[in-house]
């Protein structure tokens, strides 16, 4: 079910309790194909952020900051909501502006590089990142393909594909990432259970979700296999849903 929710799109899959997914930089495809079958007993919303199809492109540029406003009337039902990379940003702020409107929080790497201070590589992380999106395609073409290979993109040693350009295009002059400041204590206050996920495959992740799931009062659970796209980890969905089940009574 397709369901038009103010500038942006939500496309509706299953039966019961509602987990709202909302993906990065890549689409809900990519993001969240992997556990799809969990809507045999879920409703999984599919979130398309401003400028993927069939939601509309962005007035100006992406930003988690209208990503939160958009996620707003979305949280009306009081669903479960998952988010990985960028769109964790959005939903953040979301979930702070109103905590009681979200039944539990799952986070999958976010690019919340200032909860950890002093830290040589997640500082070298956090710079690349915002370079991209400040740069896109013309950032120093090592660190555009250091990046993109954290971010899990399909890249060799040839050139781009077609598609990964288009998404760094797509990216281009998006918000950075080092704005973000989401009000996390009012989160923590409000009792909302958490879950802060990640795969292994990148040091500076790791320790921004250590400090994330510290300073949410949340569960960590780590998920090789598959890289910066952790839901399509083995043994992800049975820890989500088994974490959701936990987290209905609250």
């Amino acid at each position: 079910m397709i369901i038009f929710m103010g500038e942006i799109v939500v496309v509706r899959d299953g039966s019961g309790p509602e987990i709202l997914l909302v993906h990065g930089g890549a689409g809900p495809r990519r993001t969240w194909g992997a556990i799809a079958p969990l809507a045999a007993r879920w409703t999984l919303g599919y979130v398309h952020r401003r400028g993927y199809p069939p939601s509309p492109p962005p007035q100006e540029r992406q930003d988690f900051q209208v990503d939160a406003l958009d996620l707003a009337p979305l949280l009306v039902g009081r669903p479960h909501v998952v988010a990985h990379s960028y769109g964790v940003l959005g939903t953040l702020i979301a979930a702070a502006a109103a905590p009681g409107s979200v039944r539990s929080l799952t986070l999958i790497e976010p690019p919340l590089n200032y909860l950890v201070p002093d830290d040589l590589e997640v500082a070298r992380l956090g710079r690349i990142g915002d370079a991209v999106l400040t740069h896109g395609m013309d950032v120093d073409p090592t660190e555009l393909r250091e990046f993109l290979h954290l971010a899990g993109a399909p890249i060799g040693d040839g050139p781009l594909p077609e598609d990964v350009v288009a998404s760094v295009r797509r990216a281009h002059g998006g918000r950075p990432t080092s704005e973000a400041r989401p009000q996390l204590d009012t989160i923590r206050d409000a009792g909302v259970p958490v879950l802060v996920a990640s795969g292994d495959h990148a040091a500076a992740l790791e320790r921004i979700c250590d400090a994330l799931a510290d300073a949410l009062g949340g569960t960590r659970s780590v998920h090789p296999g598959a890289g910066h796209f952790v839901a399509a980890a083995p043994g992800f969905a049975e820890q989500l849903e088994t974490f959701l089940r936990k987290s209905v009574t609250w």
